[in-house]
């Protein structure tokens, strides 16, 4: 068990949960928005060394936002993650030929071999040490990632929570075991990007058993800010943690969105190839805003965009109406900006491509990518956002 998450798990007062979104390279946007937040905070605080661990309670990402989360749980700052992403996202991210994913084995193609190094570094392990493990005690917050079993057709909510049932040291096929590399490496094997990762659980007992896990953005959980709340309040969780708008706040961050408006679209045009290209896509972004949906209807949103023309954005001002007649669960907050040309327009940004940074393998877009999380993060994140909780 983590001295540090039982700590956390332990402590009395408000907690605080972060939620990053999935979207391949295109976590280089959350990683800026999250840059500006750390700022925030070394300002309110008082503490320019302060990093998002120190902060954070409760750390969850799903794909891009799995490697995210682990970097900040291990203690990394927003510089070093931002770092990691630019000298790394070629490799990380570029859609891997057939034969490249034949090539590789399943755990040296480079993505996984670039995450034991730097988690192992971070957790302050030697390079030739074993890999760090989801159970390490270096890591300093409660960490979930959403990856999809694909032999048991369902997603799985991983984390290190040393309360959970399948966390329990006396359990052969105790989750802490697992490594870390592999298990945020599962949470982003994108189908026709990564080879699938297979994770043996049990080894060496007769309850071995291996599965096969891809992306976890394939679920409806590529957004997982309502999944942590739920890990969080759960009774079979066990981490029973005090809900209201002053005990928890959750800040979930996404990767951009831009509504794939067809206003020329016929109805012959919706044959078998279409529907594979594009459905798979329209599930995701459905299911990202129907969490994000959930979350203002049962929190207290402080910040957002507008979700659509007859919801709007659910922000309800200090001394306002509420936002639903459900009893509000916590203080939210949502960073996600619009990518379309509409939206990059308002942020200044006419001259980035709208196309360049709607897709998750953009390598050769980092830069505008980079932008295009900066700028938003100026016009949006502010220290006010998080009031009585720093």
């Amino acid at each position: 068990m983590s001295t540090l998450v039982a700590q956390r798990l332990a402590a009395p007062g408000p907690k605080k949960i972060l939620a990053c979104d999935g979207g391949g390279i295109l976590g280089l946007i959350s990683v800026e928005i999250l840059a500006r937040l750390e700022g925030e905070l070394r300002t309110r605080t008082g503490r320019p060394e302060l990093v998002l661990a120190d902060w954070f309670d409760f750390v969850c990402g799903t794909s891009t936002g799995a490697i995210i989360a682990a970097c900040i749980s291990a203690g990394l700052s927003t510089e070093q993650i931002r770092r990691f992403y630019l000298d790394s996202g070629a490799d990380m991210f570029h859609r891997a030929s057939v034969f490249k994913r034949l090539k590789y084995g399943y755990d040296d193609e480079p993505l996984a071999a670039k995450l034991k190094r730097e988690l192992n570094r971070s957790l302050g392990h030697a390079p030739d040490a074993p890999a760090a493990l989801l159970g390490d005690p270096g890591l300093r917050t409660v960490l979930m990632m959403v990856l999809r079993n694909h032999s048991t057709d369902s997603p799985w909510p991983v984390s290190n929570n040393p309360l959970a049932k399948y966390n329990q040291l006396d359990r052969p096929d105790c989750n802490l075991s697992l490594p870390l590399w592999q298990l945020v490496r599962a949470s982003t094997a994108a189908p026709t990007f990564f080879p699938p990762e297979v994770v043996s659980l049990a080894p060496g007992t007769p309850k071995e058993h291996t599965f096969v896990f891809v992306d976890g953005g394939v679920t409806t959980y590529n957004n997982p800010a309502f999944l942590a709340f739920q890990m969080a309040t759960a009774a079979p969780y066990r981490m029973n943690w005090k809900t209201g708008t002053d005990q928890l706040m959750i800040v979930s961050v996404g990767t951009g969105g831009a509504a794939r408006a067809r206003p020329d679209l016929q109805a012959e045009d919706l044959w078998l190839l279409d529907h594979a290209k594009n459905i798979p896509g329209a599930l995701m972004n459905a299911a990202s805003a129907g969490w994000d949906m959930a979350c203002r209807v049962v929190g207290d949103c402080r910040f957002g965009g507008a979700l659509d023309r007859e919801i709007g954005d659910m922000v309800a001002a200090p001394g306002e109406a509420p936002s639903s007649t459900v009893h509000k669960q916590f203080a939210y907050l949502r960073y996600d900006p619009d990518v379309s040309r509409a939206g990059l327009d308002a942020l200044g940004l006419a001259g980035v491509s709208a196309e360049a940074v709607q897709v998750l393998d953009s390598i050769e877009h980092i830069d505008a990518i980079r932008r295009v999380g900066a700028a938003y993060a100026a016009q949006a994140v502010r220290g006010e956002h998080l009031r009585g909780f720093a």
